[in-house]
């Protein structure tokens, strides 16, 4: 039988079942993991002479030779060697000779796709957190040069208070903190080396997986060797970071749609994060924050789908397991990707100042403060609350915002009014009057920033 593990079967797999469990058209990727796991085995294996210094160098040799082969796309893999580990091997045994085949001494492709895939995620979480603060620092940047712009707050998408909007941007800092910081966290679980678990009972082999795990950089070792190869709770718990990290990333994208809409104008993007139209020539579209926006939902499904692989399995290893890297895959690559867009996007994006403060100074978001004056003047709150929503409905009915108010016009609704009102309804005191920790006052955002920048670092 030409296959590696062919000894006991009397015919050859069927085409289409070959085809159909292969799996090295996307576990490809994990060559490098997989030739630096088995360098470190092969390191231990010589160790405990469990294979002669000579063996292990000339595997190690080959082993180096198939890396550098592969990196030059000077070999093919095969469907019929199934996946990136009987492929890797195979080349090293067309490499070395019979030597080869003593690399898989003592480890089981189970516990070894185990291990590409925690050195895999290791790898990429670091880069993924790498990429978290780099969006992070593209807030802090716009926010610094935006502390005292003043845009509306809104809930229910209806304008609601004015706020700076370094205080806006400043909100999405503190989620990708919290991302950041999950992410971070997860590497405790993906950080554990199941290499030495066998295929699910250990081995007869005196190995030491300690060595095998601090050469690879792992903080711990598996204690159980079931649990080592059957375990992809760190993968789940990455997604389902990842799935975290791209809502928000969402709801900012969704935000930069709005803002930047003929409706609001209050940002521009720069025209390499847009494209036009192929009929109307007036049109600049933001097509990556919607194609962001978009992405969320493929680390979603990719998390359900780890999820609903997982639920009903059995221990050990299942074929069904294999089903787990092609959405790991693809929400590295899904994160990677619209990180490395969102920052330099919002760098680059213009804000229109100006637009902001006409909206501020042309809605009624300044009325809680007209019911906070009363209260200060010893009105209840909930009368005041009454007396401020039958101004609104007067100056809706009279076509005026609260600024355009006269004094008398104000005294139609209560005497405790005084000319001090104008000031209290400026859009720039209403900003600077929130003055509670966390609030939206000049002098707090300012402070938020000092936190944020000592976050980042």
């Amino acid at each position: 039988m030409s296959k590696l593990w062919g000894g006991r079967f009397t015919k050859e797999t069927n085409k289409l079942v070959e085809e159909q469990t292969a799996s090295i058209h996307f576990d490809k990727k994990l060559a490098d993991e997989d030739i630096e796991g088995s360098i470190a085995h092969v390191h231990m294996l010589a160790a405990t002479g469990i294979i002669s210094e000579g063996e292990g160098e000339k595997i190690e040799n080959g082993l180096k030779a198939v890396h550098e082969k592969i990196k030059k796309g000077e070999l093919t893999y095969s469907v019929a060697n199934e996946d990136i580990h009987m492929n890797i091997e195979k080349f090293l045994i067309d490499e070395i000779g019979p030597l080869g085949g003593k690399l898989h001494t003592g480890r089981s492709r189970n516990d070894q796709v185990a291990t590409d895939m925690h050195l895999y995620l290791k790898k990429h979480t670091e880069t993924i957190i790498s990429l978290v603060k780099d969006v992070q620092q593209a807030v802090i940047n716009q926010a610094t040069d935006h502390v005292d712009t003043i845009l509306p707050g809104y809930t229910h998408l209806q304008r609601a208070q004015p706020v700076s909007f370094a205080h806006h941007l400043l909100a999405y800092f503190w989620m990708l903190q919290r991302d950041k910081e999950r992410l971070i966290d997860s590497l405790k679980r993906v950080n554990g080396s199941p290499l030495g678990a066998g295929a699910l009972a250990g081995t007869t082999f005196p190995l030491d997986r300690q060595q095998v795990a601090n050469e690879l950089g792992f903080d711990y070792v598996y204690p159980n060797s079931m649990d080592a190869v059957s375990d992809r709770d760190f993968i789940l718990e990455f997604m389902s970071a990842a799935s975290i990290l791209m809502m928000h990333i969402s709801r900012l994208s969704e935000e930069l749609v709005i803002w930047s809409s003929q409706e609001f104008q209050f940002i521009e993007l720069d025209d390499s994060f847009c494209t036009g139209s192929s009929i109307m020539p007036q049109k600049k579209n933001p097509d990556v924050p919607e194609l962001l926006r978009a992405k969320t939902g493929r680390v979603y499904g990719n998390l359900m789908g780890l999820l609903t692989v997982l639920k009903g399995l059995p221990l050990a290893y299942n074929k069904d397991m294999q089903e787990d890297k092609e959405g790991m895959f693809d929400t590295v690559e899904t994160l990677e990707g619209s990180l490395g867009m969102l920052a330099p996007m919002i760098d680059t994006m213009v804000v229109k100042a100006g637009n902001m403060k006409k909206a501020v100074s042309e809605d009624y978001s300044n009325a809680t403060d007209i019911a906070d004056y009363l209260v200060k003047k010893g009105m209840p709150f909930r009368q005041a609350h009454e007396v401020i929503g039958k101004i609104v409905l007067y100056g809706i009915d009279h076509n005026k915002y609260l600024l355009d108010l006269t004094l008398e016009e104000y005294h139609q609704f209560s005497e405790l009014f005084e000319k001090d009102i104008y000031e209290v309804l400026a859009p720039e005191q209403v900003v600077r009057s929130r003055r509670s920790y966390g609030g939206t006052s000049q002098d707090e955002v300012r402070n938020q920033l000092d936190l944020a920048r000592q976050a980042l670092q």
